[in-house]
């Protein structure tokens, strides 16, 4: 084996002796064992070189005869596990479920953030899919292959009875399976018809429903239109008897006109007889009224109207 190479200035490092061959090592008169216990004291001695040994260098796993050594060195391993479980768990956020049993029975345990039921519950759920996809159960397999002949066999049956409904592969069959099949064909065609009757019969009376429903409506929207209608003959009769009472006389009746005075001539007092002379010179109250006219606007029966001058 290779010597490691070392600086100069420094030393290697001196190891410790054992308690027992340490040359400067001395027990007080008050520790020194009576003759009866110097096999036990020297065995301690041994025991606890044994433990620094096993410390500093390989150790050698296997099983410690001794049973105080081997309660010692399980309370320090438990330890130590519980704290690097802990360790791990807080530096890398990871879920950790430790349990240790000692020889003796007792229960030891450390659990993460997470409960231990937790943990042991996503543990087997784990365990399970992975056996599942790694270990497939050749039970399930075989009761797998037996269903699927009794689906297949199920499946032919049912598609050869479709097939002899449908009037095919009927050579095969007897008098009596005819008639079965006869009375099958004439059960589903009664069947057919009821259905379809009652169909019928539902989307009948949905027709009528409607038939009523629109009945009424369109006597609703009569009604409305016959009540416009008589607002409208109410409103035109309003308006008419409105113009009537409103027009002005003058319109109604024209103006009498008198006829013009007639032409005196010479003899006209040998012509008209006596007495008739005050009453000639007297005017009428329709020439008086008259006389105020304008020529224009006076005519008589047979003359046509003088238009005004332009």
């Amino acid at each position: 084996m290779a010597t490691p190479h070392l600086h100069p200035h420094l030393k290697p490092p001196s190891l410790p002796l054992p308690l027992s061959s340490s040359p400067h090592f001395h027990l007080p008169r008050a520790l020194h064992p009576p003759p009866a216990t110097a096999t036990a004291t020297a065995a301690a001695f041994a025991t606890a070189a044994d433990e620094e040994r096993m410390g500093r260098g390989p150790v050698q796993l296997r099983r410690i005869e001794n049973k105080i050594n081997r309660q010692v060195t399980f309370s320090k391993r438990r330890n130590g596990l519980l704290k690097k479980a802990h360790e791990i768990s807080v530096l890398c956020d990871a879920d950790v479920a430790l349990i240790v049993f000692s020889t003796k029975g007792k229960l030891y345990e450390f659990s993460s953030h997470s409960s231990m039921e937790g943990i042991l519950e996503r543990y087997q759920r784990y365990s399970f899919d992975e056996r599942a996809v790694l270990e497939p159960n050749t039970e399930d397999q075989e009761n797998w292959g037996d269903e699927y002949g009794i689906l297949k066999s199920k499946l032919d049956a049912l598609q050869k009875t479709q097939r002899q409904l449908l009037g095919e592969q009927l050579d095969t069959l007897t008098t009596k399976e005819l008639q079965q099949l006869e009375h099958q064909l004439e059960y589903s065609l009664k069947h057919i018809r009821s259905k379809k009757n009652q169909l019928l019969f539902e989307s009948i009376s949905e027709l009528q429903k409607k038939e009523k429903s629109l009945k009424n409506q369109n006597n609703v929207l009569q009604k409305l239109m016959e009540t416009e209608k008589e607002k409208k003959n109410n409103a035109i009769i309003t308006t008419h008897r409105e113009e009537q009472n409103g027009a002005t006389p003058s319109t109604s009746s024209p103006t009498p006109v008198a006829a013009p005075d007639p032409i005196p001539t010479t003899n006209n007092s040998q012509n008209q007889p006596r007495g008739s002379g005050e009453s000639e010179a007297q005017p009428s109250p329709a020439q008086a009224g008259n006389s105020k006219l304008p020529p224009w606007m006076l005519r008589t029966k047979t003359q046509k109207p003088i238009l005004p001058p332009s």
